[in-house]
């Protein structure tokens, strides 16, 4: 099965992000078969910049996001919020592309299962 998770909240502020990552990895881990693909829009965008630096003991996005990615997972940030956000031109996690509605629609239309946060 594909599963499509978008994202819309912040990194850190509410849990959704965090949440989204845990089932994300859980995915993997219980269904390795399986492909995940994160598409980050809205505010989420914000969860691929690199260097993220949490209180120790906190959950870390950068982390998470790493390891979906490590575990052949697929990452793709909505590059209008990007934009919108002056973080289209940043440097991201490596593994995470700037991507298009158009490729979001493809995705959506493609996967088993879409799950928004």
């Amino acid at each position: 099965m594909k599963y499509l998770i978008i994202i819309n909240d912040a990194p850190y502020g509410t849990e959704k992000a965090y949440n989204a990552l845990r089932l994300a990895m859980t995915l993997q881990k219980e269904f390795p078969e399986n492909e995940v693909r994160i598409f980050l829009m809205a505010d989420a965008a914000t969860c691929a910049l690199p260097n993220q630096n949490t209180a120790s003991g906190y959950y870390n996005i950068e982390r998470m996001l790493k390891s979906v990615l490590n575990k052949g997972g697929f990452v793709k940030i909505c590059g209008t919020c990007a934009d919108a956000r002056g973080i289209k031109n940043l440097p991201l996690i490596e593994g995470a592309q700037i991507s298009t509605m158009a490729e979001l629609t493809a995705w959506t239309v493609d996967s088993d299962k879409v799950i928004t946060f």
